[in-house]
């Protein structure tokens, strides 16, 4: 096509982001009964959403033909509840987790810079760099997945702009310790993004760290814990000079009238989180007690666990299970996982069991 020269440079050699497979896809491909196929792929929660959560929103549902408060003053309150601290520090996106880190570069990273990235990791940090005119630096994680954060801060030069740190980390569930971070936050002239997707299901956060460092960016989201993920809800804790910014290069009424009830409801529903947590809590522990006998799992503190199956490949096992009904995740997309890794999201009981035996008759 004539016009595909237009496209920027930068965009040309970025992959194409790979997410978890859906029902309806793998219903449609092996003929199976779409109710029957258990969804442990994608990291969601499957206890369905907060039923306050839904009620808000139906609520509201009939407001939306008109625009949300520009500000989201009263989201961005309920969430300062949460986080222990004020609106002043707290951003939103209407994207996910996904916005918050696109807003962020548009911010910090002008072409040529470079963002340093633990892998296996999340990729859409790659993506978002090198979308905006960057460069991604990796840096290899330790064999059980944990960071050097030596390795990190020797990476760094004056044309870093970001450091992207998952914790928990996806896929491999491990989190980030106080001192680590601190290590890098004090050593770097540089942007330290700290994505804590997961964190409700550990039991330490780095957020408290925003309080001391100005350089400190602590992403969440309402897509796991909260069970919205289908709402595309993020925000971040941030210094207040960061939120100052944020908001002028942040997409207009970002946030649509049905999240932002949504997410306020979801915020109050304590039994409901509580039922998640606990929920998560057990299953990771049923999971890795009986998949542990046949191979390597890895400690998690996140909604799901990775297990390594070797000497049979990922592909093989994901694809054997998706003919049964079973979606998981297959790791090798993930750059530097290798071949044989697969995340398992942590399902009810009955889920759990199910996977176990399914694993047990492959391997």
């Amino acid at each position: 096509m004539r016009f595909e020269k237009l496209v920027r440079p930068s965009v040309k050699d970025i992959k194409e982001y790979v997410p978890g497979k859906s029902i309806e896809e793998i219903a449609d491909k092996y003929q199976l009964d779409p109710d029957r196929i258990i969804k442990l792929g994608s990291n969601e929660n499957p206890l369905g959403p907060s039923p306050l959560a839904v009620a808000a929103i139906k609520e509201k549902a009939g407001r939306v033909n008109l625009y949300p408060q520009p500000d989201v003053l009263e989201l961005r309150n309920a969430i300062g509840a949460y986080t222990g601290y004020p609106a002043g520090n707290i951003v939103v996106s209407g994207n996910g987790m996904d916005g918050i880190l696109d807003t962020m570069m548009r911010l910090f990273m002008p072409p040529g810079a470079e963002s340093i990235i633990p892998i296996p990791t999340f990729s859409y940090y790659e993506i978002a760099t090198m979308a905006n005119g960057g460069k991604p630096v990796f840096v290899e994680r330790e064999p059980d997945f944990h960071i050097d954060p030596e390795k990190i801060i020797d990476k760094a030069n004056e044309n870093t702009r970001m450091i992207f740190l998952c914790s928990p980390n996806n896929p491999s569930g491990n989190s980030i310790s106080g001192k680590d971070a601190r290590n890098i936050l004090e050593s770097v002239n540089a942007i330290v993004f700290i994505d804590e997707a997961y964190v409700e299901f550990a039991d330490t956060s780095i957020t408290k760290l925003v309080k001391e460092y100005d350089n400190l960016i602590v992403g969440r989201t309402f897509s796991k814990a909260f069970g919205l993920a289908g709402m595309r809800m993020g925000y971040a804790v941030v210094p207040e000079w960061i939120a100052r910014q944020y908001l002028k290069v942040m997409t207009p009424f970002s946030m649509d009238v049905l999240s932002t009830a949504g997410g306020i409801a979801a915020l109050k529903d304590e039994k409901y989180l509580d039922k998640s947590i606990k929920m998560v809590k057990n299953g990771r522990k049923q999971l890795s007690g009986g998949l542990g006998e046949i191979c390597k799992v890895y400690p998690s503190d996140a909604n799901f666990i990775l297990v390594d199956v070797s000497p049979a490949s990922a592909k093989t096992i994901c694809e054997s299970l998706l003919e049964t009904g079973i979606i998981v995740r297959d790791c090798t997309s993930f750059r530097g996982a290798g071949n044989s890794l697969v995340r398992i999201t942590v399902g009810t009981k009955e889920q759990n069991e199910s996977v176990i035996s399914a694993f047990h008759e492959l391997l």
